[in-house]
C-alpha cells in the first residue's frame, strides 16, 4: 500500500528467461563466494603449516626461558649422566695434577736425600720417580673427584646452581650479560667454579694437604662450539619475544581457516595433516640438528657420548611437544574422518549407535530408565557430543606441557563419556515400554507388531 492509501500492483511473476537468468546469476554469485572462501581458507592454512614448527619451538624457548622448574628439570639428568661425569671427572683430574710440578718434588727429595748423605745412586735416580708420583697422584685424585662428582650431592647442588643461576642462563640464551652458562667466542661454556673448589676441599681432606696450594685452574667446561653463535642468539631473543604469541596465533589462522572454508570437516582434516607432517618436519630437523651438533664438537674438547647425552637432554622437552602436537593431529585427522560419509566412517558410526543402543535396551529391561533426561540427550545428541569434544579440546590447551600420553588420556575420557551419554540415551524407555502396566494387546496388535 502506498502513502495515499491505494494498494500497489502485485509484482509480475518472472517469465521462464528471466528465472533461468536469475538462477544462472545465482549460481555464479555461489561459485564465486565459494572460491573466495576457498581461496581464502587455502592461503590460512598454509600459513598456518609454516608457523606451526616455529609456535612448538617458540613455545619451549619460553617456557625453558620463563619456567625456572622447566628449565632445572632439562639441565638434571646431564648431572646424572654417567657419560658426562666420567668426562668432567677426567676433566678436571688432568687439570688439577697438570697444576702439579712434579720435578720439582722429585728434586726436592733428591736435595733433601743429599743433605742427609744418601748414598749418589739414591740420590741420582729420585729424578725416576717423577712418572710412579705423577701417575699415583692421578689415580689418587681421579679416584677422589670421581667420589664427589657421582654423589647424590653433587646431582642436588648441581639442580640448586640451576636454579638460583637461572636468570643469568636466560641472559646468556638472549646474549645479555654473563652467567654460569656463558659465551666465550664461538663457544658455549659451563663455569663448574664451585666444584673446583669442593674438590680441592675434599683433597685436603684426604690427607693431601698440599692440594690447598694448587693455584686457580680454568673453570669451564665447553659444552657448545659454533660458528653461528651471534645468530643463535639473535634468533633465541626474537622466539622470546613471539613466544606467547605465536602459538595463539597459529591456533586463531587454523580455527579462522576451518570456519572460512565452505567444508568445515575437510579444512579441519586438511589443517590436522597438514600440521601433522610439519611436525615430522621438525623432527627430522632435530635429528639433523643432532648430528651437525656432534660433528661440531672435537672429540678433544667433549667426548662425543658425554655430547650426545647434553644435546638430549637439552631437546628432551621439545620432543616431547613436538609428539605430543603430531599424536593431536593424528586423532584429529580420525575423527573428522569418522564424521565424514565414507563407508567405513558409517560402518564405525553404525556399529557404535547399535553398541550403545544395546547396552541402554538392556539397561531399561533391567528396570533403569533415564526417563525425561534420556530423551534430552538423544534429542541433543549432537550438542552434547560437541560439548564433551570442546571440553576435551580445552583441557589440552589449559594442560601445563601436556604429552603424547596426555593426550591418550583425555581421549579415552572423551570416549568413554560420550558411550556413557549414548548408553544414557538409549536407556529412556521410549522403545521398551513397561508390558506389566501395559493393557494387554488384541490379535490384530500382535500380528502387526510381528
Amino acid at each position: 500500500m502506498d502513502p495515499s492509501g491505494a494498494h500497489s500492483p502485485a509484482p509480475e511473476p518472472l517469465s521462464t528467461a528471466e528465472r533461468q537468468e536469475y538462477e544462472r546469476l545465482r549460481r555464479l554469485a555461489t561459485m564465486r563466494h565459494r572460491r573466495v572462501r576457498k581461496v581464502t581458507a587455502s592461503a590460512l592454512l598454509v600459513l598456518t603449516f609454516l608457523l606451526a614448527p616455529l609456535a612448538v619451538v617458540a613455545a619451549w624457548v619460553n617456557s625453558q626461558i620463563s619456567d625456572t622448574d622447566r628449565y632445572v628439570q632439562t639441565v638434571a639428568p646431564v648431572a646424572t649422566a654417567p657419560s658426562v661425569q666420567n668426562a668432567v671427572t677426567d676433566r678436571l683430574t688432568g687439570r688439577v695434577v697438570d697444576k702439579v710440578d712434579f720435578r720439582a718434588i722429585t728434586d726436592a727429595l733428591g736435595r733433601t736425600l743429599a743433605k742427609t748423605d744418601a748414598p749418589s745412586a739414591v740420590v741420582d735416580k729420585t729424578s725416576l720417580l717423577t712418572g710412579p708420583l705423577k701417575n699415583a697422584m692421578t689415580t689418587a685424585v681421579h679416584t677422589v673427584v670421581n667420589k664427589v662428582v657421582t654423589s647424590d650431592q653433587f646431582a642436588e647442588a648441581w639442580n640448586i646452581a640451576n636454579r638460583r643461576a637461572h636468570a643469568a642462563v636466560v641472559k646468556t640464551l638472549t646474549g645479555e650479560g654473563n652467567s654460569a652458562v656463558q659465551a666465550k667466542g664461538d663457544t658455549v661454556v659451563l663455569d663448574i667454579g664451585t666444584l673446583v673448589d669442593n674438590v680441592k676441599k675434599r683433597l685436603v681432606d684426604e690427607g693431601y694437604e698440599k692440594a690447598a696450594a694448587i693455584p686457580d685452574v680454568d673453570k669451564t667446561v665447553p659444552l657448545f662450539t659454533t660458528d653461528k653463535l651471534d645468530k643463535a642468539q639473535s634468533l633465541m631473543r626474537l622466539l622470546d619475544v613471539v613466544g606467547t604469541w605465536l602459538p595463539v596465533t597459529t591456533l586463531a589462522l587454523a580455527a579462522i581457516a576451518v570456519w572460512t572454508a565452505p567444508s568445515h570437516r575437510i579444512a579441519l582434516m586438511a589443517a590436522a595433516i597438514g600440521t601433522g607432517v610439519m611436525m615430522i618436519a621438525l623432527l627430522v630437523a632435530l635429528a639433523v640438528m643432532r648430528r651437525v651438533y656432534l660433528d661440531s664438537v672435537p672429540t678433544n674438547v667433549l667426548p662425543a657420548d658425554a655430547a650426545r647425552t647434553i644435546y638430549d637432554a637439552f631437546v628432551r622437552f621439545l620432543r616431547v611437544s613436538t609428539r605430543t602436537v603430531l599424536v593431536t593431529a593424528v586423532i584429529t585427522t580420525v575423527a573428522g574422518y569418522l564424521y565424514g560419509p565414507g563407508r567405513g566412517a558409517r560402518f564405525v558410526r553404525s556399529l557404535t549407535t547399535r553398541g550403545t543402543g544395546a547396552g541402554g535396551r538392556a539397561l531399561a529391561h533391567a528396570g533403569v530408565r533415564t526417563g525425561a533426561t534420556g530423551r534430552w540427550l538423544e534429542a541433543y545428541r549432537a550438542w552434547t557430543t560437541g560439548v564433551v569434544i570442546a571440553g576435551g579440546a580445552l583441557a589440552l590447551i589449559l594442560w601445563n606441557y601436556p604429552t603424547a600420553a596426555c593426550v591418550a588420556l583425555v581421549l579415552g575420557i572423551v570416549v568413554a563419556v560420550l558411550a556413557l551419554l549414548g548408553l544414557l540415551a538409549a536407556a529412556s524407555g521410549t522403545d521398551t515400554p513397561d508390558t506389566e502396566s501395559a493393557p494387554p494387546r488384541t490379535g490384530d496388535q500382535i500380528r502387526r507388531t510381528t
